[in-house]
Formats: C-alpha cells, sequence, structure tokens
C-alpha cells in the first residue's frame, strides 16, 4: 500500500444557516482533519456512512482532473484522521472534502485554484445528499482564514462571495463546543421559512462586522427551526454564566460557545457548569482560525 497524496483542512462553526434566506457564512475552527489517497485499502477501516469520498473522486474527474498514477476511480481508496465530531454541524463533510481533494491535487501535482476546491467539495456534498444547499460557505471556512457570506445561487463561485470578514482574534476568545446527541433529523427548507427575523438579525449583524452577535442570532433561529427545546435551554443558561456568544452551528446538534480568554474565572464556570449538564456529552475547547491567527502562525 502506497500513500499518493495527503490533504489537510478544518472543521467550522456557522454564523448564518444558508437555508435561512438563502445566503450562508461560517467560520473555520481549530479542529484539523487529515486525509490520505491510498492505492489499496487501509488497515484501519474508515467511516464513510454517506459514502461522500467516491462522490468527491467523481467531483474531481467531472472537473476533467487526472486521477494519479492512471488509476481508476475504484482504485483510489482512503485514510481519515479527524478531530472533528461528526454530524454536529461542526463541518465534517465539508472538511473532508476539502482534505480528500487536497489529496489528490497532491497526488497528481495538480495546481487547483480555491475556487475549484469549493466548487467541487460543494458538488460531493449535494451528491452524497449531505447538504441542502451545497455547503459553499463551509468549504471555503474549512479552505481559507476568516469568513466569506456566500450566495450559494450566484452565477460562479468567485461571484458568489458578496462580504467577507477576518473573523474574531483567536487570542481573544476561548471556544467550548458542547456536543451532545447526533440530531434525530435534518430540516428541509421548507422548515426555515417561518424563522427569517432571526436569521435575519445574524445578517445584519455580519454586515457590522460583529460575528459573535452573528453567531448567537443564527443559532436561536436554527434551534426554533429544529424545536430544540433543550438546545434553547443550553444557549441562554451559558450567556447567563458569562458567555459572550452561543448558539447551535450547522443544524445542529452542537452549541457552540464564546468566552473571553482574559475572563479565566468565567471560562471555569463555563467548563463546571457544562461538566454537570446531562444533555452534554463532551466538551471540546478550540480557537477560531481567524486571518490574524493565520498571518501570525505563518510570520
Amino acid at each position: 500500500m502506497a500513500v499518493l497524496g495527503t490533504g489537510s483542512a478544518n472543521g467550522g462553526c456557522s454564523l448564518l444557516h444558508a437555508a435561512g434566506l438563502g445566503y450562508g457564512a461560517s467560520i473555520g475552527l481549530d479542529l484539523p482533519v487529515a486525509v490520505r489517497c491510498l492505492d489499496k485499502p487501509s488497515k484501519r477501516e474508515i467511516s464513510d456512512p454517506d459514502d461522500l469520498l467516491p462522490k468527491v473522486v467523481d467531483a474531481w474527474v467531472s472537473a476533467d482532473l487526472p486521477l494519479p498514477n492512471g488509476l481508476s476511480k475504484e482504485d483510489i481508496h482512503w485514510a481519515v484522521m479527524s478531530k472533528i465530531p461528526p454530524r454536529q454541524g461542526l463541518k465534517s463533510s465539508a472538511a473532508v472534502s476539502i482534505a480528500a481533494l487536497k489529496a489528490l491535487a497532491d497526488a497528481t501535482n495538480t495546481t487547483v485554484e480555491n475556487e475549484l476546491y469549493v466548487s467541487m467539495a460543494a458538488e460531493a456534498q449535494i451528491s452524497a445528499d449531505v447538504s441542502i444547499t451545497g455547503s459553499v460557505d463551509d468549504a471555503w471556512a474549512c479552505l481559507t482564514p476568516g469568513w466569506k457570506l456566500v450566495d450559494p445561487q450566484a452565477a460562479s463561485i468567485s461571484e458568489g462571495v458578496v462580504l467577507e470578514g477576518d473573523g474574531p482574534d483567536s487570542d481573544e476568545w476561548v471556544v467550548m463546543i458542547a456536543c451532545r446527541d447526533e440530531r434525530e433529523r435534518r430540516p428541509k427548507l421548507e422548515d426555515f421559512m417561518d424563522h427569517g427575523a432571526s436569521f435575519q438579525k445574524a445578517l445584519s449583524a455580519l454586515q457590522e462586522g460583529n460575528e459573535l452577535v452573528a453567531m448567537t442570532w443564527n443559532g436561536r433561529g436554527v434551534i426554533a427551526v429544529m424545536n430544540d427545546v433543550p438546545g434553547r435551554k443550553i444557549t441562554n443558561d451559558a450567556i447567563m454564566n458569562g458567555a459572550r456568544c452561543a448558539g447551535m452551528t450547522g443544524s445542529g446538534n452542537a452549541i457552540v460557545v464564546v468566552a473571553p480568554k482574559v475572563s479565566e474565572p468565567t471560562c471555569e464556570r463555563l467548563r463546571k457548569w457544562f461538566e454537570s449538564h446531562r444533555d452534554v456529552k463532551k466538551v471540546i475547547e478550540t480557537s477560531f482560525i481567524s486571518k490574524q491567527s493565520s498571518e501570525d502562525a505563518s510570520s
């Protein structure tokens, strides 16, 4: 078994659910995923319940890009190492798609523009039926730092970016992810129709450059769409305990809570509160992948 190529990406969280108003925005989180492209099956069984990875290969071939070493689609195999809890709204599908596409690019020495990565990732996710919108904003968040407000109905990926921002400074904020049981259902587009007010407030906050307010309003909207009473209580209680913002990400079920790093008593109070909460199965502490943090890491 030979490793033909490797690729990496990161998870993320929602700032504006694309089904709410037709515009979507997400920002990356330091939840890494690495994918290896192999010429034979890995000894370690991979979890791909939605058959996403074969759809990634289909998208790659549909873009008229070469497969490594003249192999057929059926001869491409994978190894996935991910720190992203699946099916929690943390962009695991978009991240795996981007990382796998980058592995194919590495395996074939192909230069791929970011817009094409995002386009192929969206195509793969729609084909695998893991996204109702294509998750274009998610793919951007898994690929690049900061956030982009995206119109997925635009004529092209580049034209679909209508606004972008650096994101909250990772040095200033602690991101706590409260993971719960996997969601029982995925919402349909029509489920969002009666909840536009919350998403409109999230959009207005993004236009003003206030990502944390957007995250809270978006989360409230999604919780209403899902009629998630426990989720509503968790977000409200988190803010009562000192969080600067709290909201459901994606279509759930994880709740993302943000607190100021400088206030260690607040962070510790939130940690203890999560530990005692019966609906919270695991808490992950991480940080935003903002443009500022990315520039600091490369300097």
